[in-house]
């Protein structure tokens, strides 16, 4: 596969003379080039294009992966996941101003997640998305350090 602006082209069933032909029309069409970590790109050069394939994207930010990694110790309410200025805002005028302290809703509520999806939207206002970002993140979290 060779990524042009994020569009796969697949070149496995050419010979090598039309896979050069098509690799040099891509980059010439396209201009930009997703360069990946074992890819090399020369444009003076078509023949040292090395066709990799595109790194899978992550399902979870990188808040997340930072919360889940590391024990909670006094973080704040905003470090978790789905939970930005304006929710940890609401959290904290409704005395959830750390992050363990939300931890304990999700364990009061058994660790049911649409229960406490249904207990974030309605406390501090937060959409379906944000309230499943934040249970997932508390859900990996025990997982990890219960």
């Amino acid at each position: 596969m060779f990524w042009c602006r994020n569009k796969a082209r697949d070149y496995t069933g050419a010979n090598n003379q039309q896979t050069e032909a098509l690799i040099s029309q891509a980059v010439y069409k396209d201009s930009h080039v997703h360069r990946e970590q074992a890819g090399v790109f020369q444009p003076s050069s078509f023949k040292r294009v090395l066709i990799t394939r595109q790194p899978a994207m992550s399902t979870t930010s990188q808040k997340h992966r930072d919360f889940v990694a590391e024990p909670m110790g006094d973080k704040p309410v905003t470090a978790l996941s789905g939970i930005g200025e304006v929710l940890g805002k609401k959290l904290e005028e409704q005395g959830f101003d750390k992050a363990f302290e939300v931890l304990g809703q999700f364990l009061l509520l058994r660790k049911d997640r649409e229960l406490f999806d249904e207990w974030l939207k309605d406390t501090s206002g937060a959409n379906a998305c944000q309230a499943a970002s934040c249970s997932q993140c508390l859900t990996e979290w025990c997982d990890a350090f219960l």
